[in-house]
């Protein structure tokens, strides 16, 4: 073999194993939403050392005995800056939230939100917040996050009686300060 082909043999050996090792991709799973039996699938993907951006979606499409129902679809755009590296350690991020809900004749623990034992609502959820994460390493592939964020909601809603589903029994539009992430998700990396 000539020494061209060993130099450009070793630099695509090089550019394979670097691309390999790098873990610019990750896939996770958020175990607080599925403890409310509501799918979700988030992917990350890494711009540089220290910034990536995120794509998460989860849904409800259950009904559940005497026409309770917390049906509900939600997408979040995210950007994160890490302290440290990417997928390790304090993260930073920005993010936005979209999705629709039905929310019918449900008893929520402790009495709260009691009202909607008696009405179902239905209606848009639009929200922009920050947030606080963290990630641990368990092995090359696998990892832990945690993250917790805050930020302005927009509910723009309907709300019916319970007995008459087919005429609004009022239209509001809510303007809340409230969390818009709870997280503790299982990690991939690619």
């Amino acid at each position: 073999m000539s020494k061209k082909t060993l130099t450009t043999a070793a630099i695509i050996g090089i550019m394979i194993n670097s691309a390999a090792t790098a873990q610019d991709v990750a896939i996770k799973n958020n175990l607080l939403y599925d403890a409310t039996l509501s799918p979700n699938l988030g992917i990350e993907i890494a711009l540089s050392e220290k910034q990536t951006i995120q794509m998460t979606a989860g849904f409800n499409p259950w009904k559940f005995k005497n026409g309770r129902e917390v049906k509900h679809w939600v997408i979040s755009p995210e950007y994160r800056w890490w302290t440290c590296s990417k997928f390790n350690g304090s993260f930073i991020a920005a993010h936005l939230l979209g999705g629709h809900f039905d929310i019918n004749h449900v008893q929520y623990p402790f009495r709260m939100w009691s009202y909607s034992e008696k009405y179902k609502y239905t209606g848009w959820i639009w929200a922009i917040g920050v947030a606080y994460g963290y990630q641990w390493l368990l092995s090359k592939h696998w990892n832990i996050e945690a993250e917790i964020g805050v930020g302005y909601m927009y509910m723009p809603y309907k709300r019916y009686r319970n007995t008459d589903l087919k005429n609004p029994w009022a239209i509001k539009n809510d303007h809340l300060f409230v969390p818009t992430k709870a997280g503790i998700s299982i990690v991939y990396l690619f």
